[in-house]
């Protein structure tokens, strides 16, 4: 009866143990799958045009034409772009991507920051909301560029 009454205290004291050795030093074991071109190439560049193309509106001759989702299904695609997008700055923040600690750590997270502002706004089905956010996204993705993928910017110039 004694040992029974001492074994959740046994195993708390064993459970508190390991968990003070998992946090100590080791790290989650995260294993990159693509390099940093990969992923812009095949999750934050087609989010963003998800969410570039989602809002907008042409203006000719013929008069306007308002470019907007039209279905929830087209709004949840939104906001799941927004999703990608901010998600990428925690996925350019990994072992193996960050190209230095302060500046690219800040830049990646500004992206999760107007992502998430990019969220919500899709959530609130917000027209102007999403095109201006779509600004902030650009500034975002060009700001970093302009220090790390200078040829992105303009790639026009690199053909000679």
């Amino acid at each position: 009866m004694r040992t029974r009454r001492h074994f959740p205290l046994a195993v708390l004291i064993l459970l508190s143990g390991c968990a003070s050795d998992a946090s100590e030093g080791s790290s989650v074991p995260f294993t990159a799958v693509a390099d940093t071109q990969q992923l812009m190439a095949s999750i934050l560049d087609p989010a963003a045009e998800i969410y570039w193309d989602a809002v907008g509106w042409i203006i000719d001759a013929s008069g306007t034409t308002e470019i907007r989702p039209g279905s929830l299904e087209e709004w949840e695609a939104v906001r799941n772009a927004a999703f990608m997008i901010a998600e990428s700055g925690n996925l350019l923040m990994m072992d193996g991507r960050a190209v230095d600690e302060e500046a690219w750590m800040g830049m990646s997270q500004s992206m999760i920051d107007v992502g998430r502002r990019a969220i919500a706004v899709a959530e609130a089905r917000d027209e102007q909301g999403v095109f201006d956010m779509g600004a902030e996204i650009y500034f975002a993705c060009t700001n970093c560029h302009a220090v790390y993928a200078v040829q992105t910017l303009n790639p026009a110039d690199q053909i000679n």
